[in-house]
């Protein structure tokens, strides 16, 4: 029962996904996979997640919501939506990286990310791998994009990385994922994943930085 009650305060005060805090109506559809993925490409460097979100917004704002748009647009706009962000220091290197994937994305992939999960077939080490492939996607993308996904992607459940389970193990919860998982219905599992990791950052001295 304490561990229910845990749970729902979290839901209620944490949980909320990054995916639809930058606005993505998460689906198992090519763009808002690939608004994901942009935002993954976001928080992979040392940057606060309020900044990262508000630059996914303005890259969405700006139309750049497919590889298709993102691979089309100048370097310069991306940069200057970015800019518009406050995503200093790394505007320049992510630009580029944003380019490079999208036109990774469309070669490989047809610009339809459900085309890398059938090449997964299934196995969630697998997509992780793939997903990695992807320019400026290393390991704290990938679980980003598979805590996310879950939601759409059976598959990937249940997916908590390092820092949702040490902040579970904090709270008196299960730190493990299966244990977890069996503490919410599986739709929200992406819920409970950002809510646990939002409380890990909050604790951090440093705050929400390095990928969330």
């Amino acid at each position: 029962m304490a561990q229910r009650s845990t749970v729902r305060r979290l839901m209620r005060e944490y949980g909320r996904t990054h995916a639809a805090e930058a606005g993505v109506r998460l689906r198992n559809t090519p763009a808002p996979l690939y608004q994901l993925l942009t935002l993954c490409v976001l928080f992979s460097v040392r940057i606060k997640a309020d900044i990262a979100v508000a630059a996914a917004r303005e890259l969405f704002a700006a139309g750049l919501r497919t590889p298709r748009a993102m691979a089309a647009a100048s370097w310069q706009s991306r940069v200057d939506a970015l800019g518009r962000a406050h995503y200093r220091r790394y505007d320049e290197s992510t630009a580029t990286a944003l380019g490079a994937g999208a036109a990774f994305v469309l070669d490989r992939y047809g610009g339809d990310l459900r085309r890398l999960r059938e090449a997964a077939d299934g196995d969630p080490a697998r997509l992780r791998e793939l997903l990695r492939e992807v320019p400026r996607i290393g390991p704290v993308g990938a679980d980003i994009f598979c805590r996310e996904a879950q939601g759409v992607w059976p598959e990937l459940r249940p997916a908590f990385d390092a820092r949702a389970r040490h902040a579970a193990g904090e709270l008196g919860l299960p730190k493990t994922p299966p244990d977890l998982a069996r503490l919410v219905p599986g739709d929200d599992l992406p819920k409970l994943a950002a809510a646990l990791v939002r409380v890990e950052l909050s604790r951090a001295a440093d705050g929400p930085r390095g990928g969330v």
